[in-house]
């Protein structure tokens, strides 16, 4: 079995691009040994808990597995998997303390701890690659470090290679699903969020980026206790988002609404995304009623050239202008021009209902959306007719796209969707 992050292959899953998660779920289930009408012989107890030791000891493929299930709608994948995998997320191990320490000696160097008035040994939280501790700075300042398992890097192209023959097996991934493609996208990106010192630089740019906006906080890095395997960080307050979504409608308006418009922004204003829609990436302070961003490893820039052909193509989802959609998505790559009639419609009409939010005058209720399942519909239409794969800046930006979707139907939300995308897009200058 592999050692770290296969399952994160499962969440390059983006609506517009085609890319089903839950012909992606419904592969992986069968090729476990699940079908219809099977699923409580795969699931019984003593599978359940083989299944969850087997997976825990993977420790970054399982947290990742459990984090894109937590981002996803309920009908994304069935409740039976759901509940495995997250029991996984829970009960992943952390790395022995003499393995973690020599980790922190070859990044930090051999008197590592001298470096900090306090370290607690025992970590608090396992990230996708990585565990994370509480510590003390000699200055005085709290912070976490995150510490990464050893292999990880290593160990992507094996992993990902062990998914691809996993998926293909099944027997049930059709051909418009481009895996090759979608596994070198897989590759490129996981090998960014491995690489410590290049999430460091990112939070710089964010911390430049959103300077002045009260509505967000980004950590400050500690240059001298980060190297690429090893990131020290400012403790940030707040609460999950999870525990957002008990909280009163207005605050749950509010913390969606920012999200959103963070997404648009990120597209429109930076051209720099932090493309993993994970919920615990998000901390909100009820105090300072502000947004604490924490988790920059999977950040990419986008080239103006395209982001000038995909807010054109976001400007036609909006309008609701059906050729112009054909137009742009062929412009940048979505479509050749020699698609079937069937495949044009479905990929247009995808993007229309997800346009359908930023077209709408006065207030959206997300608590009334269908969006993922109205798209779901239409996703084995485009798999079966594709002739080919989305541009690979796609899949990284879907998944962003509809994860803040998602967060704002998990959260309720009621938002002016329209205001906020004309007010971002006003901003936007074409070249």
């Amino acid at each position: 079995m592999p050692s770290t992050r296969v399952g994160r292959l499962l969440s390059y899953s983006g609506l517009v691009a085609g890319i089903g998660l839950g012909a992606l779920a419904e592969g992986f289930k069968r090729a476990v040994g699940a079908s219809e009408g099977t699923s409580s012989v795969f699931v019984s107890e003593d599978n359940a808990e083989r299944l969850v030791r087997t997976l825990s000891r993977m420790r970054g493929a399982a947290l990742k597995l459990g984090q894109m299930i937590s981002i996803q709608d309920n009908k994304s994948i069935s409740p039976e998997i759901r509940e495995i995998l997250e029991r996984v997320r829970l009960s992943a191990d952390y790395m022995p303390q003499k393995q973690r320490e020599k980790v922190m000696r070859a990044e930090l160097g051999p008197d590592w701890r001298q470096s900090f008035r306090a370290f607690d040994d025992k970590p608090f939280s396992a990230a996708s690659i990585g565990q994370v501790h509480r510590a003390t700075t000699l200055a005085g300042d709290d912070v976490v470090v995150k510490v990464q398992y050893p292999g990880v890097a290593e160990s992507i192209s094996s992993d990902l290679g062990y998914l691809r023959s996993l998926l293909t097996a099944s027997s049930f991934l059709p051909k418009g699903l481009f895996l090759d493609n979608t596994i070198k996208i897989a590759a490129i990106e996981l090998g960014w969020e491995c690489d410590y010192t290049r999430e460091a630089l990112y939070i710089d740019k964010f911390r430049g980026f959103l300077e002045g906006d009260r509505h967000f906080g980004v950590p400050f890095f500690v240059p001298e206790l980060t190297s690429r395997r090893v990131i020290t960080l400012e403790m940030m307050k707040g609460v999950s988002i999870d525990r957002v979504a008990t909280m009163s409608q207005e605050v749950r308006d509010f913390v969606a609404e920012q999200i959103l418009r963070l997404c648009l922004r990120e597209m429109m204003d930076f051209r720099t995304m932090q493309t993993d829609p994970n919920w615990s990436n998000f901390l909100f302070d009820p105090a300072a009623n502000r947004i604490n961003l924490i988790d920059f490893g999977a950040t990419r820039e986008f080239s103006k050239e395209f982001m000038d052909k995909y807010v054109r193509l976001l400007q036609t989802a909006q309008t609701g202008d059906r050729e112009a959609c054909a137009r742009w998505s062929t412009e940048i790559g979505f479509l050749t021009g020699e698609e079937t009639k069937p495949m044009i419609e479905a990929h247009i009409s995808a993007c229309m209902i997800l346009g359908e939010p930023f077209r709408t005058a006065g207030t959206v209720n997300f608590a009334n959306q269908d969006m993922s399942g109205r798209v779901q519909e239409l996703i084995p239409i485009m798999l079966r007719h594709r002739l080919k794969p989305p541009p690979d800046e796609t899949y990284s930006l879907h998944r962003k796209l509809s994860g803040a979707f998602l967060l704002c139907t998990k959260l309720g939300a009621r938002i002016d969707c329209k205001r906020v995308f004309d007010e971002t897009f006003s901003q936007y200058h074409f070249v």
